[in-house]
């Protein structure tokens, strides 16, 4: 391990990780980053609590290890989401955290729209037949008669719940196949509504008024099970709902139910409530559900940019620059950091 003034250290960083990317904007300053395989949390306190970053792998680190670190800077997600850190108490010890926000915009609404696809088009029902040779059966089914619904997507009407940065891009991709747009958030000023052609809607009227419903929420404390049952009510029974925020926003009863019950016509989920999902989860096994095991930021270029990111991200603060994706704004007037261009 080179000698270094700083520590970073990886928690559950798997074993044939090379590190290499995250390495290009830290070997320059001696820093090489460590790896620690969580045992139990006194364990983890041990490790960490002289550590200047602190990186979460596939770890959630709760408020009584970042109560215990004495000279932490920054904790970086790695990732969109946030819920495996305990943003509030990072805040109150004056420890920024960071996300990649911009680094998978553009492959969560592609992915967004292949489970739309998958869903609306029956694709791996379509599939299982055409391997099976049972071309004259998939044909005889698609009859309406028989219900093995196909809906149109051109023209029809997708509503957003969340309208970040990824549902804009789910958005400009639905506009390209003739699709009207609403979305809900409240947190976003109607201008950029208007700026990106989308109508600015209720919750209850993008459950009501769409012929698909795309889901991008984060999960936090005010968003869990944000769409539940009450939401499914109101969806058209030919409505499809399309996930790939997180698993927890989502009453996942309430959607098995609705599945179930014909109130709702499919689904296309990247995210579940629990993850890697039991194996008697009746999702598993609906022909009119498409999933994926939460991947929708996964590409060739995007897994690099992620773990450079992730290297400069770590580079910056311990240099007293403010890196790209703070999450936390409120800690940034305690520290003296000058500004990265």
């Amino acid at each position: 391990m080179t000698e270094t003034r700083w520590r970073v250290v990886a928690i559950n960083a798997q074993p044939d990780l090379d590190l290499v990317y995250e390495h290009e904007a830290l070997l320059p300053l001696g820093v090489e980053i460590e790896r620690y395989r969580a045992g139990g949390e006194d364990d983890v306190i041990a490790t960490v609590r002289h550590a200047d970053v602190v990186v979460p792998m596939g770890y959630r680190i709760g408020a009584p290890v970042i109560r215990s670190l004495e000279r932490c800077r920054l904790i970086p997600s790695g990732g969109i989401g946030v819920d495996h850190i305990d943003v509030e108490a990072a805040t109150e010890r004056g420890i920024l955290v960071t996300n990649m926000s911009d680094t998978f915009v553009e492959e969560v609404a592609n992915h967004a729209w292949m489970l739309l696809l998958l869903a609306a088009k029956r694709g791996l029902w379509l599939h299982e037949m055409a391997v099976t040779n049972r071309w004259p059966e998939a044909h005889h089914q698609l009859h309406p008669v028989l219900r093995i619904g196909m809906p149109r997507i051109t023209g029809q009407t997708l509503g957003l719940i969340s309208f970040g940065r990824i549902a804009r891009a789910t958005a400009r991709r639905a506009q390209a196949f003739g699709m009207t747009c609403l979305a809900y958030d409240p947190f976003v000023k109607p201008e950029v509504f208007a700026e990106h052609g989308v109508e600015q809607a209720s919750l209850d009227d993008v459950c009501r008024r769409s012929d698909f419903v795309s889901c991008h929420l984060p999960l936090s404390k005010e968003t869990f099970h944000l769409v539940g049952a009450d939401q499914f009510r109101l969806m058209k029974p030919s409505a499809i709902f399309i996930s790939t925020g997180r698993g927890k926003v989502v009453d996942e009863a309430a959607l098995i139910a609705a599945l179930r019950e014909g109130r709702l016509a499919g689904a296309g989920l990247d995210v579940l409530e629990q993850e890697p999902p039991d194996p008697a989860n009746p999702l598993l096994k609906m022909p009119n559900v498409a999933l994926s095991p939460h991947v929708a930021s996964v590409s060739d270029e995007s897994y690099v940019a992620r773990r450079r990111l992730l290297g400069q991200q770590i580079a910056d603060v311990l240099e007293g620059r403010v890196p790209k994706g703070v999450v936390n704004p409120a800690v940034l007037p305690t520290w003296r950091f000058r500004r990265t261009t």
